[in-house]
Protein backbone atom coordinates (compact mmCIF):
# COMPACT_ATOMS: atom_id res chain seq x y z
CA UNK A 1 0.00 0.00 0.00
CA UNK A 2 1.66 3.29 -1.18
CA UNK A 3 0.17 6.44 1.02
CA UNK A 4 0.10 9.88 -0.32
CA UNK A 5 -0.07 12.61 3.06
CA UNK A 6 -1.53 15.84 2.09
CA UNK A 7 -1.49 19.04 4.36
CA UNK A 8 0.62 17.74 6.69
CA UNK A 9 0.40 20.21 9.65
CA UNK A 10 3.95 21.28 10.97
CA UNK A 11 5.22 23.45 13.67
CA UNK A 12 8.55 25.20 12.99
CA UNK A 13 10.00 27.21 16.03
CA UNK A 14 13.87 28.67 17.05
CA UNK A 15 15.61 26.72 19.35
CA UNK A 16 18.84 28.95 19.78
CA UNK A 17 20.55 28.72 15.94
CA UNK A 18 18.47 25.99 14.80
CA UNK A 19 15.08 25.57 13.13
CA UNK A 20 13.12 22.71 14.60
CA UNK A 21 9.97 21.32 12.42
CA UNK A 22 7.66 18.68 14.38
CA UNK A 23 4.71 16.96 12.81
CA UNK A 24 2.48 17.32 15.88
CA UNK A 25 -0.63 14.57 14.76
CA UNK A 26 2.62 11.97 13.68
CA UNK A 27 4.90 13.11 16.70
CA UNK A 28 7.82 13.33 14.25
CA UNK A 29 10.68 16.20 14.34
CA UNK A 30 13.50 17.22 12.68
CA UNK A 31 15.98 20.19 12.44
CA UNK A 32 18.14 22.36 10.34
CA UNK A 33 19.93 25.25 10.44
CA UNK A 34 17.35 26.73 8.44
CA UNK A 35 13.60 26.93 7.34
CA UNK A 36 14.58 25.21 4.08
CA UNK A 37 16.55 22.73 5.70
CA UNK A 38 14.59 21.85 8.59
CA UNK A 39 11.67 21.60 5.97
CA UNK A 40 13.15 19.43 3.77
CA UNK A 41 14.24 17.27 6.87
CA UNK A 42 10.81 16.94 8.59
CA UNK A 43 9.72 15.91 5.18
CA UNK A 44 11.81 13.40 5.24
CA UNK A 45 11.72 12.05 8.77
CA UNK A 46 7.75 11.83 8.17
CA UNK A 47 8.50 9.66 4.98
CA UNK A 48 10.33 7.49 6.81
CA UNK A 49 8.21 7.09 9.62
CA UNK A 50 5.05 6.30 7.07
CA UNK A 51 7.58 3.40 5.37
CA UNK A 52 8.00 1.79 8.80
CA UNK A 53 4.76 1.69 9.66
CA UNK A 54 3.69 0.54 6.00
CA UNK A 55 6.31 -2.17 7.06
CA UNK A 56 5.91 -2.80 10.35
CA UNK A 57 1.39 -3.11 9.24
CA UNK A 58 0.77 -0.51 11.33
CA UNK A 59 -0.06 2.17 9.34
CA UNK A 60 -3.92 2.17 8.98
CA UNK A 61 -3.81 2.22 13.09
CA UNK A 62 -1.50 5.26 13.11
CA UNK A 63 -3.28 7.51 10.92
CA UNK A 64 -6.93 6.53 12.29
CA UNK A 65 -5.22 7.35 15.69
CA UNK A 66 -3.89 11.07 14.17
CA UNK A 67 -7.53 12.07 12.74
CA UNK A 68 -6.11 11.56 8.69
CA UNK A 69 -9.12 10.06 6.51
CA UNK A 70 -8.15 8.79 3.41
CA UNK A 71 -9.22 11.27 0.50
CA UNK A 72 -13.08 11.51 -0.02
CA UNK A 73 -13.51 9.97 3.56
CA UNK A 74 -14.40 12.09 6.79
CA UNK A 75 -13.03 12.05 10.35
Amino acid sequence: MSVKLQAIPVVYFEEGSVIIAHCVPLDVSSCGHDLQEARRNISDAVAGFIETCEEMGTLEEILEGSAFAREGETT
